[in-house]
């Protein structure tokens, strides 16, 4: 398996965890808040800084689909770079506690949440 293959598994499963993460923290939002339409979400998640936590996968994933979806061939440094912030972000490394904080105690209450980010971590080594 190529690292653009790679690569682009972990995207899809980002994908897919990144809902998960969303749908828990909307879930959450309205139990102290009450329902809330999609809309109000939508700008809750781009806008407040309670989500920004969440903006960190979807600026990747973006990120991501942005190079495949260029007209000339990425390169493999492209890739690789993708590569690294996939796996520095599933590290959680870095000096953001409120990042960290947030994802590890997502990943204790969600396990579709933390069975992907295992699944992603598992394709990483490939």
């Amino acid at each position: 398996m190529s690292n653009s293959d790679v690569l682009m598994e972990s995207r899809n499963l980002l994908l897919k965890l990144h809902k998960s993460l969303v749908d828990q923290e909307r879930s959450t939002y309205e139990t102290f808040h009450g329902k809330t339409s999609s809309t109000d979400f939508l700008n809750l998640l781009l806008n407040d800084e309670d989500f920004e936590w969440l903006r960190r996968f979807s600026t990747l994933i973006v990120d991501i689909d942005e190079m495949f979806a260029q007209k000339e061939a990425f390169s493999d440094e492209a890739v690789d770079a993708h590569l690294k912030r996939t796996r520095e972000l599933l590290a959680m490394a870095g000096e953001d506690d409120y990042f960290r904080s947030k994802y590890q105690l997502a990943l204790q209450n969600d396990l579709e949440a933390a069975s992907l980010h295992a699944e992603i971590k598992r394709v990483l080594q490939k």
